[in-house]
């Protein structure tokens, strides 16, 4: 990943090897990406039934976003040796955190509503999600909860990064000890033949061909990482795309990518939306806490000695916008739904802080206003929030065997 290091920094200092690449390389990158995103979602699929179905759903999240890890590694290096460039890593991380939540998990919906009516004749009201997906819902809350202390002491120290760091792995502690799937059986068409391929296999056998899958396409996007983005630079200097955007939503978005198209695979077969849904907030996760923790471990190695990372007032705002999507986002999904008005309203608010950034400040208050009002309605019994009770469920039931759920 050392050239697409290079040139990212040479994006952000507006060096002018960014534009080095050729958009045309476009042409192979992209469908090699493609390629990728199937080939680790046909491995997590099969790796439901070793494992639990949120354990796939980490390792393929983290596997998705290693591009976004490298591309905020290398802002947050350049932070250390250039006070002046930190708003840049905040600005890499707040907009792709804000991307996950307000575009893709909308999209996942739209994909899903698409496809149910298209298919079935059936309006989608709602993605239901199924007890365990309250382990990656609840997985949300500690890192967010973490972050307004962060926001409040307006720093990223290495102990935030030691704590963020545990939640995570507490998570995928909680996550291990969860049941995997059922064997399929024959007649089941919704695994993919691939997937399927891989469970055919008896005993070692079977755990390779799964880790396989896995590791070739995480293969693939390490490798093509570097000339994808690279090339993707080199389109966005050609339609001379500033470059605070192009670091808080362009960078993120194509990082992403592979997440998003194996996400709205899953979309499209309308029974596998929650699992899709989950595979979005798996990425929120880790990024919540494995990512920030990265930023602040980055910067402290850049600067050769342990520093927090700072911010102004700025930052301190586009981080408070942050936190109030993800947990309107998180109110959202703790009722173990997410409904049409819910996935519409998470991707208008976003839409209007992406073409008017200008209206930030107003953005706080109407998500704030619809967090107050979700809190409300809890209060008064109108709303629900099972996430908890689908949680302990699931926790209790975890030594009875296998799961059935899809």
């Amino acid at each position: 990943m050392r050239s697409v290091r290079e040139r990212l920094a040479a994006v952000v200092a507006h060096a002018p090897a960014a534009t080095a690449a050729s958009p045309a390389s476009a042409a192979w990158t992209f469908p090699l990406m493609i390629f990728a995103a199937f080939v680790v979602a046909w491995g997590a699929e099969a790796a439901e039934f070793l494992m639990s179905q949120g354990l796939a759903l980490a390792a393929l999240a983290l596997i998705q976003t290693l591009p976004e890890f490298a591309v905020e590694a290398v802002i947050a290096w350049k932070a250390g040796k250039d006070p002046g460039m930190v708003h840049l890593a905040i600005a890499n991380f707040t907009g792709s955190l804000r991307l996950l939540t307000g575009l893709g998990w909308p999209m996942i919906y739209a994909v899903a509503a698409f496809y149910s009516h298209r298919r079935h004749g059936r309006k989608l009201g709602e993605i239901q999600l199924h007890d365990e997906h309250a382990v990656e819902v609840l997985g949300l809350l500690p890192p967010l909860a973490w972050f307004v202390v962060v926001w409040a002491k307006s720093s990223l120290s290495l102990w935030d990064a030691a704590f963020l760091t545990l939640t995570y792995v507490v998570y995928l502690w909680v996550l291990l000890k969860l049941p995997s799937r059922e064997e399929p059986l024959e007649e089941e068409e919704e695994i993919p033949r691939v997937s399927r391929w891989a469970l055919s296999h008896r005993g070692w056998r079977k755990w390779a061909a799964v880790g396989g899958l896995l590791a070739a396409g995480g293969a693939i996007i390490y490798f093509v990482a570097e000339p994808f983005l690279a090339s993707m630079m080199a389109l966005a200097a050609t339609f001379g795309i500033s470059q605070f955007v192009f670091i808080q939503w362009v960078a993120p978005f194509l990082s992403e990518f592979p997440e998003k198209t194996s996400a709205f695979a899953w979309a499209r077969r309308v029974t596998r939306a929650p699992v899709a849904l989950m595979n979005m907030v798996s990425s929120n996760i880790n990024q919540w806490g494995v990512l920030s923790a990265l930023l602040a471990v980055i910067y402290s190695w850049s600067r050769g000695e342990p520093s927090s990372l700072p911010f102004d007032q700025f930052q301190r705002l586009e981080i408070l916008l942050t936190i109030l999507q993800a947990f309107l986002g998180w109110i959202f999904l703790a009722s173990m739904t997410l409904q049409a008005y819910e996935a519409t309203g998470l991707f208008v608010l976003w839409l209007v802080q992406f073409a008017v950034p200008s209206l930030r400040g107003e953005m706080l208050w109407l998500y704030g206003a619809w967090i107050v009002v979700e809190l409300f309605l809890v209060a008064l019994g109108k709303k629900r929030i099972p996430a908890f009770a689908c949680f302990r469920r699931v926790w209790a039931q975890r030594k009875t065997g296998l799961r059935t759920s899809p």
